[in-house]
């Protein structure tokens, strides 16, 4: 039986007609000729010119910033302005050449030019000094920028498997519990270092010091726990993911002070039960990683582990954050495309998969800079214990 087509409302064929007029006009050679002449439609057609070339230019930009990374730039111009043939002695680079990196990271405010010649930190660049979490991520984009080498090769699912899908192990193995320690070291530090970008804004949307005890599915490293900790002297901490993951853990919460609040579990979140005694359970990054199967596995999974009116904690970048629309559909997209995991999802799809879980009372909460992360609260139906 063949679906009649759904006929299109009086808005939707209003929104058509004018659509269709609009793409005739700016594809007009003409109007764009128009347009930047014009003392009224000027500004708006060289915005559109620069947010345009900054799309064909993005590339360079980000390998601009690498470059800085790698030179550790930002961390020596934290000690004082440089001029460029102090810093071309130290760096081993010709000073012309250096020159016009600094003159490029300086039109992206990575650094500005100072008195006497010197070169200081600009306003992107100062706060990249000691921050590991977003160095490491700029460094962690060499892997994703090979897959992208050619896009419509990734698109079309040809040639070998992309460099992110092997570094992402875990979100595409058949038996994630069975992967060496060699296969989730580098993935598990990654990600250890950049969970400072996230973990205080949870616990800023998601006060836990009212919780007993909390427990971290794909907790990693402990980095999340351990920030934990530090808000709620009195919580009580359980980790669990990987075989090869967890022996880290241990050390951390170890180094750290914790080991007499903590207990790590070894195991397979898609295939093990996860260890009871938690009344808060947190995925910290971690269902974006999955299509929508197991996705739902994992959420079923933490609902058995949870004791009726226990609470979810989730976290992760969303699909139509307010303000970033581009992080979820474009950056995580392509991201996660190139990984072979999952996809970023929006709340309101987060709320259906949780609500298929079994759980209810799903609540968004909002968070400072949603471009990082979105933070949504839901609670296992029945009574808390004492």
């Amino acid at each position: 039986m063949i679906a009649t087509p759904r006929r299109k409302s009086w808005h939707e064929r209003w929104h058509d007609r004018w659509c269709a007029w609009r793409d005739g006009v700016l594809t007009s050679p003409g109007f764009q000729r128009r347009a930047a002449r014009s003392w009224f439609l000027r500004p708006i057609a060289r915005r559109r010119a620069r947010a345009l070339f900054d799309l064909v230019a993005g590339f360079v930009y980000s390998q601009v910033l690498l470059a800085c990374v790698r030179l550790k730039l930002f961390e020596v111009l934290a000690g004082g302005p440089q001029t460029a043939a102090q810093l071309a002695s130290r760096f081993g680079i010709e000073a012309a050449t250096l020159e016009r990196l600094l003159t490029a990271a300086a039109a992206l405010d990575l650094v500005e030019l100072r008195s006497a010649g010197r070169w200081g930190l600009g306003a992107l660049g100062a706060p990249l000094v000691g921050n590991e979490a977003i160095t490491s991520m700029v460094e962690h984009h060499a892997v994703l920028y090979a897959d992208l080498q050619d896009p419509l090769t990734l698109l079309r699912g040809q040639g070998p498997p992309p460099a992110l899908s092997r570094y992402w192990a875990y979100a595409t193995a058949a038996a994630p519990g069975q992967l060496p320690p060699g296969e989730v070291n580098d993935y598990s530090a990654l990600m250890s270092a950049s969970q400072p970008l996230v973990a205080e804004e949870v616990l800023d949307a998601y006060p836990v010091a009212h919780h007993r005890c909390l427990l971290d599915v794909g907790g990693g490293q402990g980095r999340f726990l351990a920030a934990a900790a530090r808000r709620a002297p009195g919580l009580q901490l359980m980790l669990f993911d990987l075989p090869g993951v967890v022996p880290v853990a241990r050390e951390t919460f170890t180094a750290l002070g914790l080991a007499d609040r903590t207990r790590v579990f070894a195991g397979d979140f898609t295939r093990d039960a996860l260890p009871a005694g938690a009344d808060l359970v947190s995925l910290i990054r971690v269902v974006y990683d999955h299509p929508d199967a197991r996705a739902l596995l994992i959420l079923r999974a933490v609902f058995r582990a949870l004791p009726p009116g226990g609470t979810l904690l989730l976290a992760e970048p969303m699909a139509g954050a307010p303000g970033a629309p581009r992080m979820g559909d474009a950056y995580f997209g392509i991201y996660l495309l190139a990984m072979r995991g999952g996809r970023a999802r929006t709340a309101a799809e987060l709320a259906a998969l949780l609500q298929q879980a079994g759980f209810v009372q799903m609540r968004e909460r909002p968070t400072p800079i949603p471009l990082q992360v979105g933070v949504i609260v839901a609670r296992k139906p029945g009574l808390a214990g004492p």
